[in-house]
């Protein structure tokens, strides 16, 4: 079984930024999202892939992706997957040894930028670079599956969503 073991956080400052870090633009939709199962198209550049996640446990979850035809993707996201889909731009960024994501999202959830890290385990201690702020892994609003529902753009000063 595959399996995803990770963290997020939100982004505070620019000072991960570098510019010999091209971004890889990213659009995902999802053709179901339940707290149970998420079921993601993904096209980045030319490639895409289809993801199945389980039930987050703590900070693990089942995950099973493959890749498919990004044609086959662009049709998805165009004519099944919920909408609005996410578009954002997805950095990778080495700080002590390790790789992080970087997302700086676009359109609907314009504004939000957020850092996760994957793991090898939930025990795995990881030094936090000084340009992540809160730690938001058990929040389930910066999911890219409630972002998709419920965009970051639609929240309200306590980030609630807004009706």
């Amino acid at each position: 079984m595959g399996k995803e073991i990770e963290r997020k956080f939100l982004v505070k400052s620019n000072e991960w930024r570098d510019e010999n870090t091209p971004p890889i633009h990213t659009v995902q939709g999802y053709l179901a999202a339940s707290s149970d199962c998420t079921v993601r198209v993904r096209l980045q550049g030319e490639r895409a892939f289809l993801t199945i996640k389980g039930k987050t446990e703590r900070m693990t979850r089942p995950e099973y992706e493959y890749q498919i035809p990004a044609a086959d993707a662009r049709e998805l996201l165009d004519t099944l997957c919920l909408q609005p889909c996410i578009e954002k731009n997805r950095y990778e960024v080495k700080y002590a040894g390790k790789k992080w994501e970087v997302d700086e999202f676009f359109k609907e959830n314009q504004g939000l930028v957020l850092a996760e890290i994957e793991l090898e385990s939930e025990e795995e201690q990881v030094e936090l670079p000084p340009w992540v702020g809160e730690e938001v892994t058990q929040d389930h609003r910066y999911s890219n599956a409630c972002l998709a529902r419920d965009p970051f753009s639609r929240w309200g000063e306590s980030g609630e969503i807004k009706s």
